[in-house]
């Protein structure tokens, strides 16, 4: 009689995928932990595999470096759940740029600000911090000025298209403005250091930003 030969259960893909992001996303929350803690430079890849509950060779396969891992940090807490897309084809902010109301406008701003802000705080300061002793973290650093930057220059052209700008105010002139308003240096004086709620911080951002940019 020919031998039965069991059925090769068959490869779930998904489900591994999913395994691994779990994984990501552990090691991810552990580095937060110990960064926001312990510092980058005081912070290892051991630790973060200890942290996580994993081996160093896991994060070294998912993120290769400590810059990595940082890096990967960021866009996470950055974007939110739409973790591929930069944060100019994002519904919230394509959402401030459909608005057509200029006060409108800036108020959104200043909500979405606040939402991401709380975000992001403290691994802004964390980059800032690491950016001097690790050119990886120091090229993601002026990225992310840049794009940032970038950003509020688009809500203000925005704006001025719609003949809303206050007089004799360019648009190079309130981009610097606008900028300087929702820097995160910027909350990180009011809302961590002066001790500023968030809705204190947003309703503050978005009265100012409309006073100081907008034809009244």
């Amino acid at each position: 009689m020919a031998k039965r030969v069991k059925p090769k259960r068959a490869y779930d893909s998904s489900r591994r995928k999913k395994q691994a992001e779990t994984t990501q996303r552990d090691i991810l929350d552990a580095a937060e932990r110990l960064f926001l803690k312990q510092g980058y430079a005081g912070t290892t890849m051991a630790a973060i595999a200890k942290e996580a509950g994993t081996a160093v060779k896991t994060v070294y396969l998912a993120f290769e470096t400590k810059s990595g891992v940082l890096r990967a940090l960021w866009n996470t807490l950055l974007r939110g759940n739409d973790g591929g897309a930069p944060v100019a084809d994002q519904e919230w902010f394509r959402e401030v740029l459909r608005e057509p109301d200029a006060e409108r406008q800036l108020r959104l701003n200043a909500r979405n600000g606040r939402i991401v802000k709380q975000r992001i705080c403290g691994v802004v300061e964390i980059i800032h911090g690491a950016a001097p002793i690790d050119a990886d973290i120091a090229a993601l650093w002026d990225r992310i000025k840049t794009a940032f930057f970038a950003n509020q220059r688009t809500i203000v052209e925005s704006v001025h298209k719609k003949g809303a700008l206050r007089r004799g105010l360019d648009v190079d002139r309130a981009t610097d403005i606008l900028w300087t308003l929702n820097h995160p240096s910027l909350w990180q004086l009011l809302v961590s250091e002066r001790g500023w709620t968030p809705d204190q911080y947003e309703a503050w951002l978005a009265e100012t930003s409309c006073a100081q940019l907008l034809a009244r």
